[in-house]
């Protein structure tokens, strides 16, 4: 694989996962991040530290961006000394992060206004598959831009899906995100009807995990709620966000999506615990 020069535009959970798979393999590498601790393992693994978005884009060929919302990613690509601007003409921008359709068509909008080619490939999976570099790319945009970027999702993932033209990986990830959200809040109630019923817990959680109601996310999120483990692999607070962003998705499209809308209220109590900055799977101690 011939190195390209990349950004990295923001360093959390997932993006520093992302960029310390591309660093490995030899892409010569400039990372952005609000906070500079978050940079420094991968600067002392021979990464460019950037203070501001503008300076991570100027050489760049390639911009990957994973942050956690539709206003930190206008503000790191539109904003003051964003990255838009400093981009030359043809490289190629990856907006990885989970955001609205909307965001995405604005900033194609502006990325052609400047010939530049746009991406959408949000991913699923969370910390440990961003390590692994095992994440699966939901990808938006056009095939020919998207070919250009094959060996560097797949040096980061397990595989490539391209779902269709630009927004169509973002809306793809709101659907999955979504789904999600409802079976984690369903798995969070199931698990107080388990211990105020008085069940045996190990055998009701074999009962759920491997049978009709066992899906991977299932597995993983009851391993962690019995044992109370709240270490992040997915923050809690984005969960709900991405829940948000559905339920105004799904509104777009005359859908009301009335279980993404009960599972955020079962998140949102989570964050009016204090839970927000937990692991995902610490939505069930509201109903401990």
């Amino acid at each position: 694989m011939e190195p390209k020069r990349i950004a990295f535009l923001g360093l959390g959970l997932m993006g520093s996962g992302m960029a310390a798979r591309l660093l490995a393999v030899g892409h010569p590498l400039t990372v952005y991040n609000r906070t500079r601790a978050k940079a420094q393992p991968l600067v002392e693994q021979g990464a460019k530290f950037a203070t501001s978005p503008a300076e991570a884009a100027t050489n760049a060929e390639i911009i990957f961006s994973m942050l956690s919302d539709d206003s930190v990613c206008r503000e790191v690509w539109l904003g003051a000394d964003g990255a838009l601007a400093a981009a030359r003409p043809n490289t190629v921008l990856v907006e990885s992060s989970t955001v609205t359709v909307e965001w995405v068509r604005e900033l194609n909008q502006a990325a052609r206004a400047r010939d530049l080619e746009l991406i959408d490939a949000p991913v699923t999976g969370s910390r440990m598959q961003a390590q692994a570099g095992q994440l699966l790319f939901l990808a938006g945009g056009a095939a020919s831009t998207l070919a250009k970027l094959d060996s560097l999702l797949r040096t980061m993932g397990r595989d490539v899906v391209h779902l269709g033209p630009t927004g169509s990986g973002a809306r793809m990830k709101l659907i999955n995100n979504f789904v999600s959200g409802a079976q984690a809040a369903s798995l969070a109630e199931a698990i107080a009807m388990v211990e105020r019923g008085g069940l045996d817990s190990g055998k009701a959680m074999a009962v759920l995990t491997e049978g009709a109601p066992g899906s991977p996310l299932v597995k993983t999120l009851s391993t962690r709620m019995m044992a109370r483990d709240y270490q992040p692999y997915f923050f809690l607070h984005l969960m709900a966000k991405d829940l948000r962003y559905a339920i105004q998705e799904g509104g777009l499209q005359s859908l009301d999506l009335t279980t993404a809308v009960a599972a955020l209220r079962v998140f949102e109590k989570a964050i009016a615990d204090g839970l927000g900055d937990k692991d995902m799977s610490a939505v069930v101690e509201q109903f401990r």
